[in-house]
């Protein structure tokens, strides 16, 4: 597939297919991802591909702590305390567009379903966790930004290389929010920053969620030009 095109293709997916992705495709789409630039070519990524009982075993215990578990359990690398704008307002927009022109806040029926969704990977059959040495992210003097910035570069190679073999994903924070418990499934030692969940696996597209592909602010709104004619 051209890159161009899987670039516009990718996007969030929020139904998949249960069926099984074969071991050597998350194999090479890895090995390929891990062409990313790096800080001086250190390479902070590692992943943790989980399928199957052990997947199921992390999602279970996920639901079984709730979200209200997220009060005291926080995942290992700081979500946003604040949204000032412009951002605020992209989120208001794109939540309005999400329940269909609705303004009103969901239930917490409806939040309650959504929330068991992401626990669930949303179906999907297989997650690959990102994480990065404790030491690297974590230092005396403050937090390594650049890890987590040169890890983010290897995850949208991983995203991309998904859509070019008939694949979809969707990064999720809300994978890693309770890192003590993929720990205890996964043997994941305490050295290891768990940084994000990418559910991965094949689209459900007769889903109607899926269709959805959100809007991207004007390019002429971001982007500032000097010394052209």
């Amino acid at each position: 597939m051209d890159l161009v095109e899987a670039i516009r293709q990718r996007k969030s997916i929020r139904a998949f297919k249960p069926d099984p992705i074969e071991k050597n495709m998350l194999v090479e789409i890895i090995e390929q991802a891990q062409r990313a630039p790096s800080w001086a070519n250190t390479q902070p990524w590692e992943f943790v591909v989980v399928t199957g009982a052990k997947l199921k075993a992390i999602q279970d215990a996920f639901i079984k702590r709730g979200p209200q578990g997220m009060q005291t359990s926080q995942s290992e690398v700081a979500r946003p305390y604040d949204f000032p704008e412009p951002y605020i307002s992209r989120i208001k927009s794109m939540q309005v567009k999400e329940n269909k022109g609705r303004t009103s806040q969901a239930t917490p029926e409806e939040m309650a379903a959504r929330m068991n969704l992401n626990f669930r990977h949303y179906g999907a059959p297989c997650c690959i966790y990102l994480v990065i040495n404790k030491n690297f992210v974590y230092q005396e003097k403050g937090v390594n930004v650049w890890s987590l910035y040169d890890s983010g570069s290897a995850v949208q190679n991983l995203m991309l290389l998904a859509v070019d073999n008939g694949l979809g994903t969707i990064a999720q924070a809300m994978a890693v929010v309770y890192p003590d418990i993929i720990r205890k499934e996964l043997g994941i030692s305490a050295d290891k920053v768990i940084a994000l969940g990418i559910a991965i696996g094949y689209p459900d597209w007769e889903n109607e969620v899926n269709d959805d592909y959100r809007d991207r602010v004007p390019q002429d709104e971001i982007t500032t030009f000097y010394g052209f004619s």
